[in-house]
């Protein structure tokens, strides 16, 4: 086991890991994840434009809360996903945006106070803790939960020489078990009849899919909402955000969710076939 371990490290062990997953793909999904990635723009009137990942509002517009009382977004830092929730929230809805990190916290703050308008701003409450320990203090009580996890990012990892030739199979399993704390404590947070929407930017089933098989495990009421379930939320989503969310040249949001490659659980965006958005995994789920 040591040897093997040895052998997964550094950049030849990160090529040889991920090409088990995905095989002959592998050398063109990698090439895709080195250049910057597109940018959509979110802008509400007179407020500062947030660019962020197209595919990650996509996944953000497929968590239902126009009807919802209590939003929460765990890991919200640095704030996009926050914006994409917040147009659509309900006038007299109230939304928390949490994030561990007091200087990501901070970042949060600013990107909320920067880039929305005060009507909206003002009903998001910003918090700084560990989301993972919320349902120990309380239980069943959002609506709607986006949980954005922390995950191994292979993305960053790639453009980074230092993180490149550090990596081993073993950031997989340390993120893949915080992901777990975070995941079964949202649900233990939503209501029942509420929704999860779990996402994270990683490529490694250990990261996506298998947290998903996990919480199946664990609870008998999880409830996984199809693709054609996700679609119907996402455009309608889209179609009564306040703001404006504006995709980049050539892209468009409703052809970039049909390009995301079902799993067992969820939906995942590739920049190979996505013409560069992503990777971004998705899955949303209702507690029963």
């Amino acid at each position: 086991m040591k040897n093997k371990s040895q052998k997964l490290s550094g950049s030849d062990g990160f090529n040889s890991f991920y090409e088990e997953i995905f095989g002959s793909r592998w050398e063109a999904l990698k090439a895709s994840l080195t250049p910057d990635n597109v940018h959509a723009e979110i802008s509400f009137k007179d407020c500062q434009s947030y660019f962020l990942d197209p595919a990650s509002v996509v996944s953000a517009l497929c968590l239902p809360v126009k009807d919802a009382e209590k939003v929460l977004d765990m890991c919200a830092a640095p704030g996009g996903k926050t914006l994409v929730l917040a147009g659509n929230l309900a006038e007299d809805a109230l939304m928390f945006s949490n994030e561990r990190s007091p200087q990501r916290k901070s970042r949060l703050a600013k990107v909320v106070q920067d880039s929305l308008p005060v009507e909206i701003s003002g009903r998001i409450k910003i918090s700084c803790s560990d989301a993972s320990t919320w349902c120990r203090r309380e239980s069943e009580n959002y609506d709607s939960i986006l949980l954005d996890a922390p995950c191994s990012s292979e993305r960053h990892v790639l453009n980074d020489p230092k993180y490149l030739n550090e990596w081993s199979p073993s950031r997989i399993k340390s993120v893949a078990m915080e992901q777990w704390s975070l995941l079964s404590c949202a649900f233990r947070l939503a209501k029942t009849g509420g929704y999860i929407l779990y996402s994270t930017c990683a490529l490694c089933p250990k990261e996506n899919d298998q947290i998903i098989c996990k919480l199946r495990k664990k609870f008998e009421n999880v409830q996984i909402e199809p693709k054609e379930k996700m679609q119907e939320y996402f455009l309608e989503n889209l179609k009564s955000y306040k703001g404006s969310i504006k995709a980049p040249e050539g892209f468009d949001f409703a052809s970039l969710f049909e390009l995301a490659e079902p799993t067992e659980s969820g939906l995942h965006v590739l920049p190979d076939s996505s013409s560069g958005a992503g990777p971004l995994y998705f899955c949303l789920i209702k507690k029963l």
